[in-house]
């Protein structure tokens, strides 16, 4: 399992793979680093036969996922040229397309807030 302090928590129980959105006092919003953390660990996951399904769920209590940072996209935008916001979306909708092609069962527990970037992880 990775570590508490990591915005995207990773296990294995049994057949099933577990991801665990972790930044509940930010409605487990994406951020970048979030996005290729969960991608990566779909590669590992698509063709190990230990693993039969993926699960992915949100930390706290208040729902799986707010949908993309936009704290941080505010950010860029203000401070920086729009480049990482750029690749930020080009990343995230790259992985909601692996997500709906993804040979495994992907099962997504969408209890509480849902919103963007949210339904399609």
């Amino acid at each position: 399992m990775s570590g508490a302090g990591e915005s995207v928590l990773l296990r294995t129980a049994g057949r099933a793979a577990h991801i665990t959105l972790n930044r509940p006092k930010a409605l487990n919003a994406l951020d970048h680093g979030m996005v290729r953390r969960i991608g990566e660990a779909l590669t590992a996951w698509e063709h190990d036969p230990a693993v039969e399904t993926v699960v992915i769920t949100g930390a706290g209590e208040r729902g799986l996922c707010a949908g993309g940072d936009i704290r941080a996209i505010h950010d860029d935008a203000r401070d920086g040229d729009g480049s990482a916001s750029a690749a930020f979306w080009r990343d995230e909708y790259r992985l909601n397309a692996r997500i709906a092609r993804y040979p495994k069962p992907y099962v997504a527990v969408m209890d509480g807030i849902v919103m963007g970037g949210g339904v399609g992880v």
